[in-house]
Formats: C-alpha cells, structure tokens, sequence
C-alpha cells in the first residue's frame, strides 16, 4: 500500500512538470530585483506574488494534461514525460478537479494580493490569466493547439508577472518595464520552443498545430536564438544601474544560450527533455542572478 501510495504521489509531481516551474518563478523574481534596484522591494507581496504564479503554472500544467488526453491529444508512449491520464496513473476525473482546486488556489491568493497592495484593475488581469491558464488547452481554439502558446508564455509568464509584481511593490509602469518584461517572457517562450521542437513528429500526427508544427525545425532553432539574444538586449537596461560587474551574469547568459542553441540543432526526441529543463533554469539564473548582483552592489 506504501509503494502505491508513494507512486500516486510520484504521478502527481510528473504532472506538476517541475522542470518548468523555474518559468513562473523567474518573472516574479526578476521583478524584486528590479524593486531592489529602484528601492521598493517588498518582501509579503513579492511572496504572494510569487505564490500565484507558481499556482497558475500548475494549474495550466494540469490543464494541459487533462485537455490534451480529452482531446486525444496525447498518446501512450510520447517522447516527452511520461502523462499520468494518458498513461492510467490519475484517473481523467481526478485531473480535472485538481485543475480547478489549483486554479482556485491562484485566484484566492491573487485576490488577496490584490486587495492587499494593487489597485481595481489589476482583479481584470488576474481574471485574463486565469482565463487563460485555460485557454491554453481548453475551450473552442485552444492557444497551444493553434501555434500560439509561446505568445501566450511571453504574456503570461513575462509581461504581467514582471510588470504587475513590480507595480504591486509600488514601482511605476514605464515602457522600459514593458520592454524587460517582455525579455523575460521570451526567455519562457524559449522553454516552449524545446518542448515543442521535441515533440513535432507526435503533434503532427494527431493534427496539434503548433508553432515548430507550422515552421519546421530549422525556423523554431533559429527563433530560440534569436529569442535569447533578444531577451537580452530588452533586459539589459537595468542591468546597466546594478553597479559593478553588471556585464558577468549577462555575459554568462549568453554563452549558456548559446551552447543550449547548438545542442537544440543536435538532438531529437526524448532526448530534448535535458534541455527543456536546463532552458528553464538559465532563465532562472539569470533573474537570480540579476537579484543577486543589485543586492551586491546596494
């Protein structure tokens, strides 16, 4: 009974997809440093905020399992981890209550983030990503299914959490805000291109029109160059005020992209997985490396 327990709890992590939470956490993190940098950090909302994006993406992940294995999306044997519905380890229905019971969860925080430090407003954003946790997999055009999931990462996982995080420590809105948040949400999309860039041959087959579906590999591998590259020279404006060695983690960013792009133009299949992980933890060190240097030089 143990062994079983301990494999049901081993399913529902798999279906957390750990290896891409670093891309929720990253946005939010980023945001405090640039709160440290301009003086307004705020440890509770920064926290909170942190605590919905983290629910958010587990939300989404669940939605997309449970989506997907409704739509016949997925099948047995994928290159990409191991799917507990398609699989038979978590039942359809279970998936879909744990789906909403999260998404819940990140609207109660939210809600209370917002009533605490945000303004009206912000409840609207809050609704627009919880619609679109579900977008993303479910309802009549579902975003991932059409080609436009790695806009909705850039929105979602870039744009509004390092944005709002920002503003909710009190920090104003500017166009170079704008511009950071929307290098951090390509670097997500980054994480996006892997998984789909490894998963073409099964999308194809079961009529899933992604984007690497619609371009071609050779496209997808030049667009997470380009998305590195672009995120940033977008995010290099703070970096310019953190003080002394602000080039280092830059610097370090783009020579771990880099490798991470000729290994993309080297592997296939299942062994993809590494490098969906290891994109996602470069976006991380990069937005805790940003903390870690404004900190530094304070």
């Amino acid at each position: 009974m143990s062994a079983t327990k301990r494999s049901k709890t081993a399913c529902w992590i798999e279906a957390m997809r750990l290896r891409t939470l670093p891309v929720s956490l990253a946005g939010v993190i980023y945001a405090a440093g640039l709160g440290l940098l301009s003086w307004r950090f705020s440890l509770v909302p920064a926290l909170l905020c942190l605590l919905f994006a983290l629910l958010a993406q587990i939300a989404s992940n669940f939605a997309n399992e449970y989506y997907d294995f409704k739509g016949g999306l997925d099948r047995a044997g994928r290159q990409g981890p191991r799917r507990g519905v398609t699989e038979g380890d978590i039942t359809p229905g279970a998936m879909k209550r744990a789906t909403f019971a999260t998404l819940a969860c990140a609207c109660l925080a939210g809600c209370i983030l917002v009533w605490l430090y945000g303004s009206w407003w912000m409840y609207l954003v809050g609704i627009a990503t919880a619609l679109g946790v579900m977008a993303y997999s479910a309802g009549p055009y579902p975003l991932s299914h059409h080609g436009f999931g790695e806009v909705a990462v850039i929105c979602f996982f870039g744009i509004i959490p390092v944005t709002l995080t920002y503003m909710l420590m009190g920090g104003p809105f500017g166009w170079w805000l704008a511009a950071a948040a929307a290098g951090i949400g390509l670097m997500g999309a980054n994480v996006l291109i892997v998984n789909n860039y490894r998963d073409i041959e099964d999308d194809r087959a079961v009529g899933k029109r992604t984007l690497a579906v619609r371009l071609g590999l050779r496209a997808m591998s030049a667009i997470y160059l380009a998305n590195g590259i672009l995120a940033l020279i977008l995010t290099l404006p703070p970096w310019l005020a953190a003080g002394p060695g602000w080039w280092i983690v830059p610097a370090l960013y783009l020579c771990g992209h880099t490798v991470l792009y000729f290994r993309l133009t080297h592997l296939s299949g299942a062994r993809l997985n590494p490098l969906l992980g290891m994109t996602a933890v470069l976006m991380l060190i990069y937005a805790a490396g940003f903390v870690i240097t404004v900190t530094a030089s304070a």
